[in-house]
């Protein structure tokens, strides 16, 4: 609990600081002009084979973040429920959805409990970029998962690929800062890097049918230093190099995981 209490008092402070970037203006019209941009092109072409129409479907998000996913599957026609440990994160995604006329329930929760959220109520239950960082048993979390789908109802999954977590971020060479089954927990504010078999055991184990998995390489505005705002220092040349293995090695090895299953 004391460990939840750390990461929610953070995530409450980074909301107004850190993250309010991604609330601009400029930001949500991107995304109000185009819903899909919310996603990973891999991702969302997975999204549109498992379902192709998302009008009137129920989704969740768990650890919900920016909510920039929550607002894309809205605007697709989705009925969606944000869920998030931060009351804050969830209060500055409530504001937005209110200024902008989008009828999303926001639910504060645990997303190793999802207490409040209905059993087999969800078509889709959807988790995005930065959550399995956060988690600190993943069987809970994907127990619940599985117990909010409906029956036949999917998950999807985005997040780094946990191929990357051994290395550092030099582009010059490969350099290992810790075993790959070091998983954690990292920092005054628990993280953890779970491996691929811990993702897929835990889901399986739920109760979850694994149906595609998805690992994507390092692509225009997908890769680390593009979230960091690193981008914009580098010159064209400097960023053609960094996506090609020659000139950076760790483009060599895939950056992002999507997965697919069925309960």
């Amino acid at each position: 609990m004391e460990n939840l209490q750390k990461v929610k008092e953070a995530w409450d402070q980074w909301s107004d600081t850190d993250f309010a970037k991604y609330r601009s203006d400029e930001r949500i019209a991107r995304l109000i002009a185009k819903p899909e941009s919310a996603f990973h092109e891999t991702t969302y072409a997975m999204l549109q084979g498992m379902i192709p129409n998302l009008q009137g479907k129920r989704i969740c998000v768990p650890s919900s973040g920016d909510n920039h996913a929550v607002f894309a599957f809205h605007l697709l026609g989705a009925k969606v429920t944000s869920v998030d440990i931060s009351e804050r994160q969830l209060e500055n995604g409530a504001l937005l959805a209110q200024k902008h006329g989008w009828d999303i329930e926001f639910i504060c929760d645990d997303t190793m409990e999802l207490s409040k959220l209905q059993s087999g109520a969800y078509d889709l239950v959807y988790t995005s970029n930065g959550v399995h960082v956060w988690i600190n048993d993943l069987h809970s979390m994907y127990r619940n998962i599985t117990r909010m789908l409906k029956t036949d109802g999917n998950y999807l999954m985005y997040d780094v690929h946990p191929f990357t977590r051994p290395f550092g971020d030099r582009t010059d060479q490969i350099t290992v800062v810790k075993p790959y089954d070091s998983t954690g927990p990292f920092g005054a504010i628990p993280t953890y890097t779970w491996r691929m078999q811990d993702l897929i055991n835990a889901m399986a184990s739920s109760g979850l049918r694994i149906k595609r998995v998805e690992e994507m390489y390092a692509e225009y505005n997908t890769y680390w230093f593009e979230v960091s705002g690193e981008r914009e220092k580098l010159s064209k040349e400097e960023l053609d190099k960094l996506y090609q293995w020659e000139h950076n090695p760790l483009a060599a090895i895939p950056q992002w995981l999507s997965i697919h299953a069925v309960r």
